[in-house]
């Protein structure tokens, strides 16, 4: 069996006992070690956005970036644990081509053996399809990616490389952008608490609410409609605490 590590990425095994992996490049783990790349995936991302948008024919998301692909993965996986019947799209960014091509020789959890056919296709092709899955793999610039769609995604997993490595996935400008191709309705999902990332949401029209829970470390949840099922963040108290940070800018 070929192994996955190479001169820009190492196999790290998490404490849920997943692999993730640890860019070289960007001199960060694809997922934090501590909640785990597979939990993480299901707390800070599927469950909470599933949680208000699992009810709907069409359900459209904005995986930002593809990375390892666990995000979209959990997604197939609950799809299939819950039974649901949605027609489901993943449209999905990502800069590392040689990363993509790698991922037939990950390892990946075993609740993840079933999809075995659709990374393999992704790795090919660049897509996937079937009646009711449809997965889009775009190598290349995300900020331009995201400039094609409007009003356009129910869901939206923003799990770019960090703000302090890689800034240019979480300014003003940026969000601007998701603004425009999320819909009024749509949710988006992150592992940031940052408030320069929350400013930036915030600015952009967004509700910021808190994701939490007993078992992973805060996240956050936003939307530009109210969510009822997540406590909001009072972010004229955090701006008024706060009155020098600014969100990122391009």
């Amino acid at each position: 069996m070929e192994i996955f590590n190479d001169n820009l990425h190492t196999l790290v095994l998490s404490d849920d006992g997943s692999y993730t992996a640890y860019s070289k490049e960007y001199d960060e783990h694809y997922h934090s070690t501590k909640d785990g790349a597979l939990h993480e995936s299901f707390t800070k991302h599927i469950i909470p956005a599933f949680s208000v948008k699992q009810n709907q024919n069409d359900i459209n998301i904005l995986d930002i970036c593809f990375g390892l692909g666990f995000n979209t993965l959990a997604t197939l996986l609950f799809y299939k644990q819950n039974n649901l019947t949605s027609k489901l799209n993943i449209y999905s960014p990502e800069l590392d081509k040689s990363l993509v091509k790698s991922l037939v020789n990950f390892s990946y959890p075993k609740e993840f053996d079933e999809f075995k056919h659709i990374i393999n296709s992704i790795v090919d092709n660049g897509f996937y399809k079937d009646d009711k899955i449809y997965i889009e793999v775009f190598l290349g610039d995300a900020r331009e990616y995201i400039k094609k769609f409007n009003n356009k995604f129910d869901i939206v997993y923003q799990d770019a490389f960090s703000p302090s490595t890689n800034p240019i996935l979480w300014t003003k400008e940026y969000f601007s952008d998701i603004s425009k191709a999320i819909k009024d309705d749509g949710i988006l999902t992150s592992y940031s608490t940052a408030l320069k990332t929350r400013l930036a949401l915030y600015e952009n029209g967004f509700n910021i609410y808190l994701n939490k829970g007993d078992d992973f470390r805060n996240a956050t949840v936003a939307s530009k409609t109210v969510v009822d099922s997540f406590e909001l963040v009072d972010m004229k108290h955090k701006i008024s605490c706060n009155p020098d940070v600014e969100p990122l800018k391009d």
